[in-house]
Formats: C-alpha cells, structure tokens, sequence
C-alpha cells in the first residue's frame, strides 16, 4: 500500500475519533439538563460505564482495526506505519484543541 493512502487512511480514522470525541464532549456538557443534576441511583454508574466500554470499543476499533487487518494479511509494516500515521495524526489533533484553548483563553 502506498504511504500516502496509508497517511490518508490514518488522518480520517483520527478524524473520527475527534468527531467522536466532540460529540461525546458535547454529550456531557448537556447531560445535566436533560437528565437532572441528582443521582439516579445504580443506574447512572451503570450508564456511565456502559458509555466508557462502548468508547473503549468505537475508538480501539478506529485506531487498531485496520492495523490489525493488514498485520493478519501478511502486510506487517502496512499496519505498523497505519498505526504510527493514525498516532501522529491524533497528537497534531491534540495539539490543535489545545492551541484553540490558549487562544480562547
């Protein structure tokens, strides 16, 4: 596989976990009211870790799935340079959202 569809492949998986991210963000900023600031017994844990599991699962699975794919198929280093280009790709996003706080400051 090319590199640039291996770097292409790696900016949209760390594209979708910000959108994945800015949606959940957005989850909790509004959570409050619409579900009322008291506690609702065991099931606001339940809820909680049922959201954290299932973020494990739609994150691991933008990062690792595809790197993965390619290991299994034989193309090891394919899969190894997805992995570095979706990590690289994820620490620009990251600094992106924290040179956006600094500049809001």
């Amino acid at each position: 596989m090319k590199n640039s569809t291996l770097i292409r492949w790696g900016i949209t998986h760390a594209v979708g976990v910000l959108i994945y991210v800015i949606l959940l963000a957005t989850f909790f900023n509004q959570a409050n009211s619409w579900f009322g600031e008291e506690d609702k017994d065991i099931i606001t844990p339940v809820a909680a870790i049922m959201l954290f599991i299932f973020s494990a699962l739609l994150t691991g699975g933008l990062v690792l799935a595809k790197p993965i794919m390619l290991y299994i198929d034989g193309q090891k280093k394919d899969g190894f340079k997805l992995l570095l280009f979706t990590g690289i790709s994820m620490f620009f996003l990251t600094i992106l959202a924290f040179g956006v706080l600094l500049i809001m400051r």
